[in-house]
């Protein structure tokens, strides 16, 4: 995949937000699932990111996966309160947050709907097969053509991806985390046969119940970055990309005056 994000697979008329060199489509939850169903049912390949704080943050300080951001990715949604904070903050238009999570399970409605078969990858062992069972309770007649979990060697990648062409699946989902899965969907873009590839970290654990998200009121007062680090303590090296990108963002706008 060589194109550039600005001729990517949305459209020549979707407004973008420049957020510390990276250029995030400001679409709507609605406009998003609408776009991706209908390149998907065209057969037209669509490299997503969702891009929350954290890896907008790491794409500006990492070269190589700002290019990927940059010059491989189709479409760069806005996930997470603070992309959307920074876009509006810079002067864009960015309508509302994008969620990895909720686009996914979108799209997973959209896919039972029109029978675009889906390849779930990633994961510990089992919570992909997991996820699947729960995705078919709550939408009858989604075709999950496969499974298979993150946990691989190097020789095993060749195997893999030859799996999920077989499978026949039109959207792929990684759920390997930022940025090992953008860098391994890159990596055999040229060679998977899905429409779709979608990077969604670990949103298989929470369709599959193993993990909790926060509660709506606090989605909603954009603190589910908080209700995580309650969960979870251990992330709170990863959390202190979010200062940095506060800072970094107004550092921005101030070079803009």
């Amino acid at each position: 995949m060589t194109n550039s994000h600005a001729a990517n697979a949305a459209s020549e008329h979707t407004p973008v937000a420049s957020i510390l060199g990276i250029e995030v489509d400001a679409l709507t939850m609605d406009e998003s699932v609408a776009l991706l169903r209908q390149n998907t049912l065209a057969g037209k390949r669509t490299f997503v990111v969702t891009a929350n704080a954290e890896i907008v943050m790491m794409a500006h300080e990492n070269k190589a996966y700002g290019d990927l951001l940059r010059h491989k990715a189709d479409l760069v949604l806005p996930d997470g309160a603070g992309t959307v904070w920074a876009g509006n903050y810079l002067g864009y238009r960015v309508p509302e947050r994008v969620a990895g999570y909720d686009l996914y399970l979108r799209l997973l409605k959209e896919a039972a709907r029109h029978d675009l078969p889906v390849y779930f990858f990633g994961g510990t062992p089992g919570i992909a097969e997991a996820a699947a069972e729960e995705g078919r309770k709550r939408w009858p007649g989604l075709r999950v053509v496969g499974c298979r979990n993150g946990y691989f060697q190097a020789e095993e990648e060749e195997g893999i991806v030859e799996a999920i062409n077989a499978s026949g699946a039109k959207m792929l989902f990684a759920a390997l985390g930022a940025p090992k899965q953008e860098q391994w969907l890159d990596r055999y873009a040229d060679r998977l046969r899905p429409s779709l590839l979608m990077g969604i970290g670990g949103s298989f654990d929470v369709l599959a119940g193993k993990v909790q998200r926060a509660p709506k009121w606090m989605q909603d007062a954009r603190l589910e970055w908080l209700y995580r680090l309650l969960k979870q303590p251990s992330r709170l090296g990863r959390m202190m990309a979010l200062p940095k990108f506060v800072l970094a963002v107004r550092r921005e706008k101030s070079q803009k005056k």
